[in-house]
């Protein structure tokens, strides 16, 4: 596994009961680095971790995170508690964005996030006007992710690499002074009969397109 020390035996795979997500107790000597955390090696890893982070501290994590994010941010407007926002924070997590921002309502339903949000920078602002304001002093390029007339379509454009990505509520999509505020609106081509895709899927596709164009992989 990378990112464990080579100079040990190394974590133990869980072997007994119904199969365990990560890896049990570090088996012979500890390794000697601040970024592990001792009630993991004693107790095993079972987080939502790539292997390269089993047994790191949280903020060690995050640290070595910081160091390499990409320059796009993620915002959602949550005005009706949207189930959605989680599984947005837990794509963002995946992509490595270098932000996320809650839009409207602080409070916002964490089950879909899987706990990714505590490795994630996540910020809140009251209102749109709120949101583009801090955009245009941190110099990033407001993208709305909407289906709406007038749109330019995503699979056509290229999105701007310093930019944050701004989607709206389940079914109701983004408010007027969303769109507004926004330097550029794309949509996401639609083939069948619904009006809309899920949010959470939208945002997935949409973070996508700007890593296929910017990541280096």
């Amino acid at each position: 596994m990378t990112g464990l020390p080579d100079d040990g035996p190394g974590p133990t795979e869980w072997t007994t009961g119904a199969p365990e997500v990560g890896v049990g107790p570090w088996a012979g000597a500890w390794p000697d680095d601040p970024r592990y955390d001792p009630e993991l090696l004693a107790g095993g890893d079972r987080r939502n971790v790539v292997d390269r982070y089993r047994y790191w501290r949280r903020e060690a994590i995050v640290a070595d995170l910081d160091t390499r994010r990409h320059p796009f941010h993620v915002a959602i407007e949550n005005l009706n508690h949207d189930a959605n926002i989680g599984t947005i924070v837990r794509t963002a997590n995946a992509f490595l964005a270098a932000g996320v921002h809650v839009v409207g309502r602080r409070r916002w339903n964490r089950r879909g996030a899987m706990v990714t949000d505590r490795y994630q920078h996540v910020a809140h602002h009251p209102t749109v006007t709120d949101l583009v304001a801090w955009a245009r002093e941190a110099g990033l390029v407001v993208v709305a992710v909407d289906n709406r007339p007038g749109a330019r379509p995503l699979e056509t454009t290229v999105l701007p690499r310093a930019c944050v990505l701004l989607f709206g509520q389940e079914g109701s999509g983004l408010t007027p002074e969303a769109t507004a505020g926004a330097d550029l609106v794309v949509s996401i081509a639609q083939f069948g009969s619904t009006r809309s895709i899920n949010a959470g899927v939208a945002a997935g596709i949409a973070m996508h397109a700007w890593i296929r164009t910017y990541a280096a992989v």
